[in-house]
């Protein structure tokens, strides 16, 4: 009985093993990025803030339009589940306005990102974090600024064939990436865009 009892574990085991399949893809579309107006991000939450630039004007921002493109690992562990390792190219930045000036930063990231992707007939929901590291910058140069950000992320996705989809997501930087007068600013990010992969197991 103890053997019978063993051997059926061994082929369940071998069985739900035999379903994880990986699926490598590629994803691009356009980018819609900026700064938050005042947000210091996870690490100054708790600090008191700077009196110093109390009576300073406001920076505000808005968003610019760019694009990402970038490569993917689906792991599908069920029919209801994969995790997706990525690795994107995004370009971002944000548009900076006082009453006297207007700047547009340009801002380039390697994005790494790990996304837990639920599956609903043809829909998929992401969830998930991001680590980015900036590799280029175009008018950004503010006093103090950051090379790195970490970022939580949600989406949808939608499978219009095996291979080929839609998707939308939206990104929040959780590290203050510059400061001006007396506020910090991180990143914020609308994406939408389409993914391919290259084989049609599901």
């Amino acid at each position: 009985m103890k053997k019978i009892s063993f051997l059926l574990i061994l082929l369940i085991s071998s069985l739900s093993f035999a379903q994880v399949t990986f699926t490598p893809g590629i994803r691009g579309g356009v980018n819609f990025a900026k700064f938050t107006e005042n947000d210091g991000g996870f690490y100054n939450w708790f600090e008191a803030s700077d009196e110093y630039w109390a009576n300073e004007e406001k920076v505000r921002t808005s968003y610019i339009t760019d694009f990402y493109v970038g490569a993917f690992g689906n792991i599908r562990f069920s029919k209801l589940y994969a995790l997706q390792p990525e690795i994107n190219y995004s370009r971002q930045g944000t548009i900076m306005k006082t009453s006297t000036q207007e700047v547009k930063s340009e801002l380039s990231y390697l994005s790494f990102q790990a996304v837990n992707k639920f599956y609903f007939k043809n829909f998929n929901l992401h969830a998930g974090v991001s680590i980015d590291v900036l590799i280029n910058d175009k008018n950004f140069d503010p006093y103090n600024k950051t090379n790195t950000d970490l970022g939580v992320l949600v989406g949808l996705g939608y499978d219009i064939t095996k291979n080929f989809g839609i998707e939308v997501r939206f990104k929040k930087g959780m590290v203050s990436q510059i400061k001006t007068t007396s506020e910090d600013h991180t990143n914020l990010l609308f994406q939408t865009g389409i993914y391919y992969t290259f084989n049609t197991k599901k």
